[in-house]
């Protein structure tokens, strides 16, 4: 829903945090969950560290928009439906976090949102639709190579994005 969105930022920024630089996490460069490469896309030109060290909220939130929430029809969804897939959608790419969602409500799973399948998740219960974007998550996250890494953290990313997601569809 339109209004989620501030809400939904928030709330994925307690799971994205601060600036890291993992090894074995193959974004890289990270601050509140926008890697160097896309920060770089958005501004058009290259940064340095420092610079990804001092992002802010106001610098990525358009970004989060843009790149995600719109990509998802987050503003269409229903609420808790919304942060459930564009959580996922930060987290993994749009079109993995669309293919997902078709495939619960039974449409052609190619990763692009559209009025066929915005129908079919109106014909479905919010709820319904939260607890397999869950189960299709962490199904996702268990077949990962880094799972052994990162695993313990996305789980409880899913888990915390689903008890949120619930709520708003309250």
């Amino acid at each position: 829903m339109k209004q989620n969105f501030d809400k939904s930022l928030d709330m994925l920024l307690k799971h994205e945090g601060g600036y890291v630089n993992h090894p074995r996490d193959p974004g890289g460069m990270t601050n509140l969950g926008v890697t160097k490469r896309v920060y770089e896309g958005w501004v058009g030109h290259s940064v340095d560290e420092a610079a990804m060290r001092a992002l802010t909220v106001d610098d990525v939130a358009p970004i989060y928009r843009a790149n995600y929430w719109d990509a998802v029809w987050g503003d269409h969804l229903p609420s808790g439906v919304d942060f459930s897939v564009f959580d996922w959608a930060v987290n993994s790419g749009p079109a993995r976090s669309v293919k997902a969602l078709q495939r619960i409500v039974g449409t052609t799973a190619d990763g692009a949102m559209g009025p066929i399948t915005m129908r079919a998740v109106m014909n479905m219960e919010p709820e319904k639709i939260i607890d397999l974007m869950h189960s299709e998550r962490q199904r996702f996250y268990e077949r990962l190579s880094t799972f052994d890494a990162f695993g313990r953290g996305w789980t409880r990313r899913n888990k915390e994005t689903r008890e949120a997601a619930l709520q708003l569809a309250g």
